[in-house]
């Protein structure tokens, strides 16, 4: 009886144990409370903890004539974290930037996206800067946090398979993304998020200068062409991306995650990829 209910508990042990591994596997790596809680506020509090002189030193500041600027405030559900002050912040860094290297270091440099404290690293770009081809997709997700490189998951994966079925390597094209830090818990960036980052985004465009981007995802898709419509009504489609005074041609497909997780919808990926290449013989661009 005994041995019978040790088989039992051993046997539950490794089903749960099994159970968090998947979950983790799928990006699932936050525990969620009983009671809400605002991480941008605690993440707010840490930072101006850390950022507090001691208290001997506060009493020999300046004088009250000099008062410290007040820390900037935490976001809000309203106004998530496209400030007015962070994206002028932004645009004016990127503007400055004439190389890639430059522009990384920029963006490390950038305080004014909140994602940025939450992640491990900056995820900023991978492939081949001199390509004619620019694919840009939505977030970095828990393996691109981990390593700092675009789309080096499971999604990052099958994408680079189905890219190579058009002759297509990271040696052929350039990899981004609309954001350059992780969401936590893999959601979706809001449109604060991306506002604030747009203007690197931009920037890498106008650096890279490719002949044609491929944009990846519903929401890459809503932040640089400015369709309203879902993800299944614009892919396939064409759209003009509009940085300075260029227009790049960029088509529209699924991102990975979701072809993932929806099997039959690969076959309108793979024609969107079809007419992707169709555009590349167009444009003289051999891979």
């Amino acid at each position: 009886m005994i041995q019978d209910d040790r088989n039992v508990l051993e046997s539950d042990a490794k089903s749960l144990i099994a159970a968090l591994e998947w979950q983790v596997e799928m990006g699932a790596d936050d525990a969620v409370f009983d009671q809400p809680f605002d991480r941008y506020a605690h993440q707010a509090a840490k930072a101006a903890a850390r950022s507090a002189p001691p208290v001997e030193a506060s009493r020999r500041a300046a004088a009250p004539s000099q008062p410290a600027p007040a820390p900037r405030a935490a976001p809000t559900a309203n106004a998530p974290l496209g400030t007015a002050e962070a994206v002028s912040e932004g645009k004016s860094l990127a503007s400055q930037c004439t190389t890639l290297e430059e522009l990384r270091a920029a963006l490390e440099a950038f305080d004014g996206c909140q994602l940025k404290f939450d992640a491990k690293n900056l995820v900023f770009g991978d492939g081949n800067p001199d390509a004619d081809i620019m694919v840009i997709g939505e977030a970095p997700g828990r393996d691109e946090d981990i390593q700092g490189l675009p789309f080096v998951g499971v999604s990052g994966q099958l994408l680079d398979r189905m890219l190579s079925h058009i002759g297509l390597t990271r040696d052929s094209f350039y990899i981004t993304n609309t954001v350059y830090w992780r969401p936590a818990g893999n959601r979706t960036p809001n449109d604060g998020e991306f506002a604030v980052c747009r203007p690197f985004v931009e920037k890498h465009i106008e650096l890279v200068n490719p002949k044609l981007l491929l944009l990846v995802g519903g929401r890459a898709v809503t932040s640089l062409a400015g369709v309203t419509q879902g993800i299944t009504k614009s892919r396939g489609k064409w759209y003009d991306i509009s940085v300075g005074d260029q227009a790049f041609p960029a088509m529209a497909t699924f991102h990975p995650a979701y072809l993932l997780r929806n099997g039959p919808a690969k076959r309108f990926a793979w024609r969107d990829l079809l007419a992707l290449k169709r555009r590349m013989r167009e444009e003289g661009i051999t891979p």
